[in-house]
């Protein structure tokens, strides 16, 4: 700590060696920076508050019709982006700040010049924002920020506007490009069916389905085959025994009694199995459901009921007539009757047989190569439902798009309101010539103990022999202390006098010069 103590002591004896040119610096440095400061030509500033209404009436009533954008991030946004190279080479134009730019330089240092004295802040919470600009002349100061604030609206609606246009376009390109892959995919699901027109059911049921449906059909058609072959062979036996002459009239009665059982009506057979056929062929297109099997369901039960009816009749009349020779006649012809509708409805059945064999062969046989057949029908329906639904997608949001930008434009979700219209100080804000002439002062001051201690260690001079000894490393003999006559001490002294006057004069005009000038701003004030 001695040390370190000592040193100091010795650079600053060193210093005070060359005091009087660092006097001088501090005066020509302090003259040079008070000329400075009082010719800074003064600046006045013009702001301007925006306040931007982003709760707009319409968002409610509109939530599900148009997109609605986050209106205040991009606001925000555009406050943080306005004060960019294209929006002030505008203001410069529309402030008629570029009349006096000559040159390409010129112009460059204007828009610098411009870009450094634009000021935006914002709240961030009541979305209120103050424009401000700082110029030497008040009347262009106003013109910049009017300038300003209408590029701040125009901006955000120019934004606005150009999104909805470049969303809009953007869509319609995407819709020209699933327009066409919708077309695609309808063409290759059309070439598939027409391809397998006869592999596939109107109803849509899988190979499986209508081999089981199929399958049901021709068993009910082998029953009834079976249940119309017993009937035929029961008809001709009875006729057989009806022609044998060794029965009497009891033999006669038994096989009337017989034959009564198996009474036949051909027409309403007849008309029964068409009404089938006609339930079959429904049944391949239609559920239980439909109104055409419910009322052929209804007419078969019907034409049921009526066969009933007439078998009951016809077996009534049977067991009434009378046993004779003539009897036996009309009997043998109504069993030949019975027999022959017999043989037609045989006939009937085994055709019906024949066919459902055919079908279910048929469907068999597509059982084999129909989980190809579904499995790339479903990938063609699959891709044909994508596109599809992709394509309404994006026509519905078209249709929002161009909604929110002719709300937009309509209505103006934002609204801007200018609070405080652009106004401009009449007392210039800048520059603080108080705080200048109080660093001007410090700097001059600087300056001299900067040079003071330069020159002490361009041209260094020892002061004491320790220094000496530890900076030259030689061994020392001695020290040759100087005497100080009277008259020594009356010029140092004198010497000291004259550099506190000189130092002093200069704090003293500083000061004169910061009271002189409270004294004008106070007055401007008053």
């Amino acid at each position: 700590m001695d040390s370190l103590i000592a040193q100091l002591l010795n650079i600053a004896r060193s210093m005070w060696k060359y005091r009087w040119p660092a006097v001088l610096v501090s005066w020509v440095v302090g003259l040079i920076a008070a000329v400075v400061v009082l010719m800074m030509p003064d600046r006045y500033e013009a702001s301007a508050r925006i306040y931007v209404d982003t709760q707009s009436i319409l968002k409610p009533l509109m939530a599900n019709l148009a997109v609605q954008p986050n209106v205040e991030q991009q606001v925000q946004m555009l406050s943080r982006t306005l004060i960019s190279r294209p929006n002030v080479e505008k203001l410069v134009r529309m402030a008629d700040l570029d009349l006096k730019s000559q040159s390409k330089a010129q112009q460059e240092a204007l828009i610098d010049t411009v870009t450094k004295s634009l000021s935006i802040q914002s709240t961030n919470r009541d979305n209120l924002y103050t424009l401000s600009y700082r110029d030497s002349d008040p009347e262009t100061a106003k013109r910049v920020v009017q300038s300003l604030v209408s590029i701040f609206v125009e901006s955000s609606l120019g934004a606005s506007r150009k999104d909805s246009a470049t969303a809009a376009t953007f869509i319609n390109e995407q819709i020209k490009n699933y327009e066409a892959k919708l077309e695609e995919a309808e063409s290759r699901l059309k070439e598939f069916r027409l391809r397998n027109i006869e592999n596939m059911a109107a109803d849509g049921k899988d190979a499986a389905s209508r081999l089981g449906e199929l399958s049901g059909q021709l068993e009910r058609a082998r029953l009834e085959l079976r249940e119309a072959e017993n009937a035929r062979d029961a008809a001709k036996k009875q006729l057989d025994s009806s022609r044998s002459k060794d029965g009497g009239e009891s033999t006669t009665q038994s096989l009337l009694q017989e034959s009564s059982l198996a009474v036949s009506t051909p027409e309403i057979d007849a008309r029964i199995d068409v009404q089938r056929r006609n339930l079959d062929a429904l049944l391949q297109r239609y559920t239980e459901q439909h109104p055409d099997i419910v009322s052929t369901r209804k007419l078969i039960a019907d034409l049921e009921e009526q066969k009933r009816k007439e078998v009951a009749e016809l077996r009534k009349t049977a067991m009434a007539a009378p046993v004779s020779g003539s009897s036996g006649s009309l009997m043998q012809q109504e069993l030949s009757r019975m027999a022959a509708a017999a043989e037609v409805q045989v006939a009937s059945l085994k055709a019906r047989v024949a066919e459902y064999s055919s079908r279910y062969a048929q469907a068999m046989a597509a059982v084999k190569t129909s989980p190809q057949l579904e499995a790339e029908a479903s990938q063609l329906n699959r891709d044909y439902a994508i596109h599809k639904k992709n394509y309404e997608e994006l026509v519905a949001k078209r249709e929002s798009a161009t909604l929110s930008g002719e709300l937009d434009v309509a209505s103006g979700v934002v609204d801007f309101r200018v609070i405080d219209p652009p106004r401009a100080s009449p007392k210039p804000v800048a520059p603080n010539r108080l705080l200048l002439l109080g660093g001007a002062l410090a700097v001059a001051l600087a300056a001299g103990l900067f040079t003071a201690f330069a020159a002490s260690q361009l041209r260094p001079v020892f002061h004491d022999g320790n220094e000496l000894r530890s900076r030259t490393e030689l061994p020392l003999l001695g020290v040759v202390s100087r005497l100080t006559t009277p008259t020594d001490q009356r010029r140092q002294r004198m010497d000291l006098l004259r550099f506190g006057a000189a130092s002093g004069a200069l704090v003293g005009v500083y000061i004169l010069g910061l009271v002189a000038m409270a004294i004008m701003i106070s007055r401007q004030a008053g």
